[in-house]
């Protein structure tokens, strides 16, 4: 997972007209180092329609109080710099639920593209 650490880096990441999931962790969250090991999983299943960013809160404050983030991990499926939908929730995520959000990420892009 491409590690975006400045806003530059990121803005550019999600202006893409692809679909872009961001997530948001920290080093020092035990929910973001729970789906560690599963991510590159993720990742490899939806190679070629979804491109994954990974952003530490601590390291871009100004950015994630701009798309107020406050619950960690967060997260938000972007296309041509717009927000489609987020996952944020106060309980750990399983990779189940993470699957469901990429996927309904890809049909909300999908749909946005047929316009």
């Amino acid at each position: 997972m491409k590690k975006l650490t400045t806003d530059a880096e990121f803005r550019e990441a999600v202006a893409s007209e692809g679909l872009t999931i961001a997530l948001f962790k920290t080093t020092w969250c035990k929910d973001c180092h729970f789906i560690n090991p599963f991510m590159p999983d993720l990742e490899r299943q939806y190679e070629g329609k979804v491109n994954f960013a990974e952003i530490d809160r601590d390291d871009l404050p100004d950015l994630c109080s701009e798309l107020n983030i406050l619950g960690i991990p967060s997260f938000i499926a972007f296309r041509g710099s717009q927000e489609l939908i987020r996952f944020v929730s106060k309980l750990r995520k399983t990779r189940e639920e993470i699957e469901e959000f990429v996927n309904r990420a890809i049909q909300v892009s999908d749909a946005l593209s047929h316009k």
